[in-house]
This record gives structure tokens, C-alpha cells and sequence, in this order.
């Protein structure tokens, strides 16, 4: 039934290479799913989320028309609240999308 016996110890080495396989993607799957390593990666995410949020800050309170920046126009503080509103709210769907994934 069988096309072509096969040498035992040739099984024997498919079966070890095999294993051998089989350990190293069950180590990647483990060390993927680790709570630590999870742990990491989403401070990463919300560091490097923050860190946006952070540029657009800094973005939107550097006055474009000439102003000093300690001199302000009447609309400057509203618009900066927007804008960080904005921001926040942004990276909150991001976040909230990434974690339904």
C-alpha cells in the first residue's frame, strides 16, 4: 500500500525535526501571548499614541501670525481646547479599535 518503505531511522529523524519544529512555534505562540510581553507592547502603543497627541499639542500652541508665544488672541485658547478634545478623542477610537481586533 505504501509507495516505498521507509527507513526507521529516517522516520525517526522526520519525527525529531519535526518536534523540534513544533517547540520553536510553540515558543513564539507563548512568548506572543505572554502577559508581559502584552503588557509592553500596548505601553509602547499608548506611548507612542501620547506622543502624537503631544506633537499636535505642541503644533497648535506655536502662534503662526508673528505672536510671541506667550501672547495670545481671545480665540486661541478655544480652538486649542478643540483641537486637544479632538486629539483625545481620536486616540481613544484608536485604541478602542485596535483591542476589538
Amino acid at each position: 500500500m505504501a509507495d516505498r518503505a521507509r527507513d526507521p531511522e529516517a522516520l525517526e529523524r522526520e519525527i525529531e525535526r519535526t518536534r523540534q519544529e513544533l517547540a520553536r512555534t510553540i515558543d513564539a505562540l507563548a512568548d506572543r501571548v505572554s502577559p508581559r510581553n502584552v503588557a509592553q507592547r500596548g505601553a509602547e502603543r499608548i506611548k507612542e499614541e501620547a506622543g502624537q497627541v503631544a506633537k499636535v499639542a505642541r503644533t497648535m500652541l506655536t502662534p503662526a501670525d508673528g505672536r510671541e508665544p506667550g501672547e495670545r488672541a481671545g480665540g486661541d485658547r478655544r480652538a486649542l481646547l478643540i483641537g486637544v478634545g479632538v486629539a483625545v478623542t481620536i486616540t481613544a477610537l484608536v485604541v478602542w479599535r485596535r483591542r476589538r481586533r
